[in-house]
């Protein structure tokens, strides 16, 4: 009982710690726009009333307040449930699966919610702002919770968990650089050469809509090569994380199946549902070959590393 009150009680904490950062986050985003408490005002007209026209919300207290009692409720919630996972892990540390695979959920979950409840405020609402808040709740979390669980932060940052950074941070640049070359050679043979992270980049830091508005500039271009490179690195590592742990239970390859599949369905899922037109400027066919290639390339360096792993697994299903 004691232990199930010490859990609980440390979620909910986590988890307040959590809604706060995400709170101050977009205190500051919305303060810099010139709009304070635009945010919460907006994502509370979408969840309590419906809202087809974000021009007409107002920033109001009585959409502000629940919004955050929701808010609060929601992530001492998830604060909890990662709490117990972190607490079972110390006795069985396979378990570090499960947390990893709830934090994942947990960041997909927050953005189909979004997607379905508040999608005619997305256009007011950056990607990056929503996606830098809900990673600044989960360091937050996971900072408090391993700070009052020293011995797993210990496990976790051993030598093997050394080795899972490493090869994470080689896979994911070699997946990068892999599809950046795949559409450099792609824009080349059309006769625009950097055209296709130009148009991401203006995509997605500036809302471009229109494909033939595009002007190809270095800024664009790096400005997306780093968000490329960052997507593949965290890719890499949480890959790496899978590896780590399927070298002590093979079983745990079922996971880094599913992660690779999910990474191919993510990210045609989000180039559908935040900026569909990009399939008419960019055929399918070469955004799936890209990113298969890139995945190819991959699975070829974890296998090198851990070949003995993937024996063993093989072996084990005949």
């Amino acid at each position: 009982m004691a232990s199930h009150s010490r859990y609980f009680r440390e979620g909910v904490i986590a988890g307040l710690i959590g809604a706060a950062l995400v709170a101050v986050w977009f205190l500051i985003y919305d303060a810099a726009s010139g709009r304070p408490f635009r945010t919460p005002s907006l994502l509370g007209a979408a969840t309590f009333e419906g809202v087809k026209d974000p021009s007409a919300v107002p920033t109001a207290a009585h959409l502000i307040l629940p919004y955050t009692v929701l808010h609060g409720v929601v992530f001492a919630m998830i604060g909890v449930l990662i709490a117990y996972l972190i607490v079972s892990a110390q006795r069985e540390p396979s378990r570090v699966l499960m947390l990893f695979i709830a934090l994942m959920c947990f960041e997909v979950f927050f953005l189909a919610v979004v997607t379905w409840l508040a999608h005619p405020v997305l256009d007011e609402l950056a990607w990056w702002a929503i996606l830098v808040g809900n990673g600044l709740a989960a360091l937050g979390m996971l900072t408090y919770l391993l700070v009052g669980h020293r011995a797993l932060g210990r496990a976790l940052l051993g030598p093997l968990w050394t080795r899972a950074v490493r090869e994470g941070l080689i896979a994911g640049l070699l997946g990068a650089v892999t599809v950046a070359l795949w559409f450099l050679a792609y824009d080349a043979a059309a006769g625009v050469p950097l055209r296709t992270p130009a148009l991401l980049g203006a995509a997605l830091f500036h809302g471009l809509r229109d494909p033939s508005a595009l002007q190809i500039t270095a800024p664009l271009v790096l400005q997306y090569t780093v968000v490329h490179g960052a997507a593949f690195i965290a890719f890499g590592l949480a890959t790496a994380g899978l590896l780590v742990l399927a070298d002590r239970e093979p079983r745990v390859l079922f996971a880094f199946v599913m992660l690779f599949s999910c990474f191919e369905v993510f990210f045609a899922a989000m180039v559908v549902t935040l900026a569909e037109w990009l399939l008419e400027a960019i055929p399918w066919w070469a955004i799936l070959g890209g990113n298969l290639v890139a995945a190819l390339v991959m699975l070829g360096f974890f296998f090198r590393e851990h070949r003995v792993t993937w024996r063993e697994f093989l072996h084990a299903r005949r």
